[in-house]
């Protein structure tokens, strides 16, 4: 008779790791607490315009083509991609901007434009965010954190001084043009944490962005959702939405199911795929292997306050994915980071997925999805959020001269109150914990609980990190390391190669 795994929440996570737990022969079920699935990654659906509610760049397409090969399937087999050009925008003071297109060739044009030499010094930092690029996919973010020797590789070793510098560092020593600077230091912003505090390896998320380019799934991202619940389903997995988990049970040490409302759900395994400081709520405090006082400590990403809009009419001088960093990019940085506080004139990101899936709004009209990052535990009211809607809407119009205000059909946001609500987020974090040199690897909360035996954690708190890819990856890593355990095996579970 199979083993009955029981996980905790619908998102990457959990999809990719029911999938794995699934072909492994488990008998898998998912507990969601929402009437929809897919965690941080849902959608809103309003008079004929479609948002993706949560994450909204497709990068790393490797690792969503490898997940969906462990299957014998591919991406294309559940949704279709588009390569976009531009990739992005990026809006400066003075109403200067930059396009970074889809090719090498292309940046690196756009760089030498903007400073002279430049594009050379480009070429040298891609090559070398690759190899890290290589390095990570090929030998670390694959390994399940719980040995600080996954980190020592022959590769690595030569590489010790980037886990020791910084990516602004690293950045500013070939660098003087400070857009281009900003350019370079952005992509590690998905890893939640400020490049100052970023360790110059993770320059591979540089190589990510211009390297293997940004992508959209037809539809919108919540297009994987369906394609991964549809592949989970096909593989046996059991999936129940509106199913608060109130309780994990715990006997003689050992997890053994979950309290919904009345019911008892009985399991030989426990998996919490939900935010990872929720999960240990859900256990009595004896059985909870990381204090308050842990979590207090940590450094999470940022929370975000997010508005989607619908404008009746087609906007000018955007592109599908815009980057409005024409304020101080150090004190907004420093709002979130270091002296938690709404910020004074924050930088903002802006996307428009109707400019290249025409489904996404009504004929003639757009839909706006706006993002201002934010420190997680912030008061959070409606009139912070009209205020602040008001502010970056002026920068908007201001900055892509056009009027748009007026052209406004609805307006819903999504702020710190909404995010521990719908998903007990941590103090309402949107990404997870930030991946610094000290919450790198097995230095992150631990896939496998301490203090009770068949109770195991996925998702961006723990290995690798935050960001959907990692996700994807979580989710193989516990699968692994619960067949490890349950069958006293090795894992059929193998990394991908690029």
């Amino acid at each position: 008779m199979s083993q009955k795994i029981a996980i905790i929440g619908s998102g990457f996570s959990s999809l990719s790791s029911s999938c794995y737990l699934a072909k492994l022969g488990y008998d898998v079920t998912i507990y969601e607490k929402n009437s929809t699935i897919g965690g941080r990654a849902r959608q809103l659906k309003k008079e004929g315009f479609t948002f993706d509610i949560g994450p909204s760049w497709y990068w790393m397409p490797d690792v969503f083509e490898s997940f969906f090969n462990d299957f014998d399937t591919t991406t294309s087999d559940f949704y279709t991609l588009d390569k976009l050009n531009p990739a992005y925008k990026v809006f400066f003071e003075n109403n200067e901007s930059i396009s970074i297109e889809d090719t090498l060739e292309k940046i690196y044009h756009a760089f030498e434009a903007e400073e002279k030499g430049s594009a050379r010094k480009l070429e040298k930092f891609i090559e070398v965010a690759r190899n890290n690029y290589e390095i990570a996919i090929k030998n670390l973010v694959y390994r399940p954190g719980v040995s600080p020797m996954e980190l020592v590789t022959k590769e690595t070793i030569q590489r010790i001084g980037q886990f020791f510098s910084t990516i602004s560092r690293e950045v500013r020593k070939d660098f003087k043009n400070k857009k281009l600077i900003q350019i370079l230091e952005f992509p590690v912003l998905f890893l939640g944490a400020k490049p100052s505090d970023t360790p110059a390896f993770y320059s591979f998320m540089n190589y990510a962005d211009f390297g293997l380019g940004t992508w959209h799934p037809k539809g919108g991202m919540y297009q994987v959702i369906l394609g991964m619940e549809k592949l989970a389903k096909s593989l046996g997995v059991t999936i129940q939405t509106n199913a608060a988990v109130e309780k994990i049970i715990v006997h003689n040490g050992s997890a053994k199911g979950l309290q919904i409302g009345a019911e008892q759900i009985n399991a030989d395994i426990v998996l919490c795929g939900a935010d990872y400081h929720h999960g240990e709520s859900l256990l009595d405090a004896p059985y909870r292997q990381y204090s308050e006082k842990y979590w207090e400590n940590k450094t999470f990403a940022p929370s975000s306050l997010l508005f989607y809009v619908g404008f009746n009419k087609k906007l000018k001088n955007v592109d599908h994915h815009n980057l409005f960093f024409d304020t101080d990019f150090d004190a907004h940085a420093k709002d979130i980071y270091d002296s938690p506080k709404w910020p004074k004139e924050p930088l903002f990101y802006a996307n428009f997925t109707s400019l290249t899936d025409s489904g996404s709004a009504p004929e003639g009209c757009e839909n706006g999805f706006f993002l201002i990052p934010l420190a997680p535990g912030l008061e959070d009211t409606n009139e912070l959020r009209e205020h602040y809607f008001d502010k970056i809407i002026h920068r908007f119009e201001t900055l892509t001269d056009q009027n748009v205000k007026n052209n406004i059909i609805f307006k819903e946001s999504f702020c710190v109150n909404d995010f521990v609500k719908e998903y007990n987020s941590y103090k309402g974090n949107a990404y997870g914990m930030a991946n610094t040199l000290l919450q790198t690897a097995f230095l992150r909360p631990k896939l496998k609980s301490k203090k009770v035996n068949n109770l195991f954690f996925t998702g961006q708190l723990t290995v690798p990190g935050p960001g959907v890819p990692p996700s994807l990856i979580s989710g193989k890593l516990v699968a692994g390391l619960i067949e490890k355990e349950f069958r006293n095996k090795a894992t059929i579970l193998k990394p991908i190669t690029s």
